[in-house]
Formats: C-alpha cells, sequence, structure tokens
C-alpha cells in the first residue's frame, strides 16, 4: 500500500508540474500573448488587419483545444504609431494580470525598438515583429526572433535582378529621408555595386511630402530607366501619378513597403507595371489556390471584410508562435521556449512564405525576397525566391539546401 502510495503521489506531482505556471503569462490553462498595433494613426488599417490575422489563427488554435490544453488568450494595445506611446502599450502589456509571455507580430521599426527594453527587463521574448529592420535580429540576443527579409537584402537583389535583365543603364532613386528610406536606398546601392554600377541620380523628400514634380523632373532629366523607390503609399501613387502625367514612363521598384492592395486602389491604371519584393502574397478572395480562397473566405466571414497581405503577416506570426509553442510540450518556458525555436523549422506556407528556419546565433528566418508586379490592377508574382538571375540552391556537407548567389552570400 505504502508502494502504491508513493506512486500515485509522485505521479499526482508531475502532472500537477507540468500545468503549473513557469513563465509570466502562462497559467494552467491560458498562454497570454500581447501584441502592439496602430489602431487610431496613420497605419491603423495595417493595424486592424494585423491584429485581425492574429485573431484568425488563435481562434483556430483554440478551436482545437490550444496547445497542450492551454487556451491563446491575445491582449491588444494602441500606439497609434507613435514609439513613445508604445513604450506605454509595452509597460501595461507586461506587468497588468500576470503580464505576457511573448510579444507578438508588433507593427513598426521605432516602435519595436522603443519597446523591447521594457519587454526584455520582464524577459519577454519578441517575436516576429512587423518591421523589416534589421535591427529586429541584430545584435544578436537570446529575445528577438525576425522572420522578415530586411529591406536591405530585398532591395539590394531585386535591383540586381531587375537591372540584369533590363540591360538597364541608367537607374536613379528617391527615398524617404529617414532610417526607412535610406535603408532602400543602401540596400539597391548594394545591388548595383555587384554589377560594377552606381546610380545616375539621388533624390529624396522629407516624410510628409505630397508634392514630387521637382524630384521627378531631376529624374526624367538624367534620363533615369529604373528608378528604386524608397517610399510608402502616398508617396508611391503620388510619384508613379507625377511621373505618367509627364511622359516619364521607367520602371519602378519599390520594397515590400509598397506591396499592398492600397497602391493599385488610389492610383489605379497609373500604378500597373509597378514591381515590388514580398515575401507572401496578397489574399485575394478569388486567387488561383484553393487554402487561400477557403482562408480568405473565413476571414471575411469573421471581421466582416476582406483581407489584406497584413492580415497575412499578423496570422503567420501568431500561427509560427502556436507551433513553436505545440513543438516545446506542455513545459512552457521562456528559456524552453528559446530552446525550441533555436531548432525550429516553419515550412514553406500556403501564402509562399519560404522555409524559416532558425538556431541560436541565427535569428532571422529568412532573408530572400521575392519580385510581384502591378498588372490589370492586381499584384502577379514575377518570381519565385530561387528565380532570379544568379541565384541556385546547393545542398551542403550536412545535406541542408542553401541558396547562393553572385549578388548575395546565404547566411
Amino acid at each position: 500500500m505504502k508502494k502504491t502510495s508513493l506512486l500515485v503521489c509522485c505521479l499526482l506531482a508531475t502532472t500537477a508540474s507540468l500545468a503549473q505556471p513557469a513563465a509570466p503569462g502562462v497559467s494552467r490553462n491560458e498562454i497570454v500573448i500581447g501584441t502592439i498595433q496602430d489602431l487610431s494613426g496613420p497605419l491603423a488599417g495595417y493595424g486592424k488587419h494585423i491584429r485581425n490575422g492574429m485573431q484568425q489563427a488563435i481562434d483556430e488554435a483554440n478551436e482545437i483545444g490550444g496547445v497542450h490544453g492551454r487556451k491563446i488568450r491575445l491582449l491588444v494595445e494602441d500606439s497609434g504609431y507613435d514609439p513613445k506611446k508604445a513604450v506605454l502599450a509595452a509597460q501595461k502589456l507586461v506587468s497588468q494580470d500576470a503580464g505576457i509571455f511573448a510579444m507578438v507580430g508588433h507593427l513598426g521599426t521605432a516602435h519595436n525598438l522603443a519597446a523591447m527594453p521594457v519587454q526584455f527587463e520582464k524577459n519577454v521574448v519578441n517575436f516576429f515583429p512587423v518591421t523589416a529592420a534589421r535591427e529586429m535580429y541584430e545584435p544578436l540576443h537570446r529575445l528577438k526572433y525576425s522572420n522578415a527579409a530586411t529591406y536591405f537584402d530585398q532591395m539590394k537583389i531585386g535591383t540586381a535582378r531587375l537591372v540584369k535583365d533590363g540591360k538597364y543603364k541608367k537607374v536613379c532613386t528617391l527615398y524617404q529621408d529617414d532610417d526607412f528610406g535610406l535603408e532602400v536606398m543602401r540596400g539597391a546601392e548594394g545591388g548595383l555595386k555587384t554589377l560594377g554600377m552606381q546610380f545616375t541620380e539621388v533624390t529624396s523628400y522629407k516624410r510628409g511630402a505630397t508634392d514630387f514634380s521637382s524630384q521627378v523632373a531631376r529624374m526624367k532629366s538624367a534620363g533615369c530607366e529604373m528608378v528604386v523607390l524608397g517610399t510608402i503609399i502616398r508617396e508611391t501613387v503620388g510619384t508613379i501619378a507625377e511621373s505618367r502625367k509627364t511622359g516619364f514612363n521607367p520602371v519602378f521598384l519599390g520594397s515590400s513597403a509598397v506591396y499592398t492592395d492600397l497602391i493599385p486602389k488610389l492610383g489605379g491604371k497609373f500604378m500597373d507595371g509597378l514591381y515590388a519584393t514580398m515575401t507572401a502574397q496578397h489574399p485575394y478572395m478569388d486567387a488561383a489556390e484553393q487554402p487561400v480562397r477557403f482562408w480568405a473566405t473565413k476571414y471575411r466571414t469573421r471581421f466582416n471584410e476582406e483581407p489584406s497581405v497584413f492580415s497575412v503577416y499578423g496570422y503567420i506570426a501568431a500561427d509560427s508562435f502556436i507551433k513553436a509553442a505545440f513543438k516545446n510540450g506542455p513545459n512552457l518556458s521562456t528559456d524552453s521556449f528559446i530552446k525550441t525555436m533555436d531548432s525550429m523549422t516553419f515550412n514553406r506556407n500556403m501564402f509562399g512564405t519560404a522555409e524559416q528556419t532558425f538556431t541560436s546565433t541565427k535569428r532571422q528566418g529568412n532573408a530572400y525576397s521575392r519580385l510581384s508586379q502591378i498588372q490589370d490592377g492586381r499584384w502577379k508574382v514575377t518570381s519565385d525566391y530561387v528565380a532570379f538571375a544568379g541565384l541556385k540552391p546547393v545542398m551542403q556537407k550536412d545535406g541542408k539546401w542553401k541558396v547562393e548567389s553572385e549578388f548575395f552570400k546565404a547566411q
């Protein structure tokens, strides 16, 4: 009897330990994660779609029992796209109740940079932020994980690809005079250097500008055949519209910041021909891929509006977190989650996102992007991750594949 009682006691103790909270935001029945979005500022449309995409992934997981018996709960705070408000939002998320286990899908470069010290002090992972800045994984930090190909890498490969294919001799750039615009410009500059070229004309604008006539006139006068745009939405539409009206029709290339259905919606026919780098496809309701159509229909039914690529970003961030938490097992702690992530691979998904791999020294899951072009008012994928000129998949000695390039060295 004593041996039996001891065995039962040990089993009960083991079962209880599996369900005990092991980290902030983790209880017997829940895993609480947080996100900070712009819900009231200039990118409120993006923020709302990211939040909705995250919620859809969480709902799907909770419908089948959650993660090892724990339901996922999402706490959302509004930054108004203001870094100072992002700090306050982070302070609230990490301190209220039992805090959050991870910050997932936080929108904005400056906003993440402002919030991360608050999170890291509480041992809260920054997981798959919605920004393509290198600071999301550099310098190396145990609590940083990014799934975005950087603007620099996007433009380095994309620019070289288009220039080489089009045999363009005069390449120019128009960029927003801030960290984002400079990152795009420098990436394109790096791509040109691999071809022994440099920009024919470099021009910029201050954030908030609405008139681009002088910049367009300079590039037209320089005879630019291709223009790299370090712009976002309004500036992209304004620049291209001004160019078309003046009879200036170079090839335009933007970063993933312009890969949004708002560009053709706002700019109309003038936007046809624009190229952009991208890592996930826009989820059109009539997409050729049946799983994407099903997902988009489910999203529209749930939120009473059509999804955007930002809905996809949010969905992928939350879905990836859930997959990693499930692989972690029932004993979820920050240390065990990090250990799981440092050997984690996320396969290519229905939205065409490249395979993501992580290690203890590699916290950017993927460094590659694809090219897409607006054709008849819709984005059409025009290349795959290994289809750029000079790119090729090569099997390594350990049996894994890496993409090697004359333009870009795989990490």
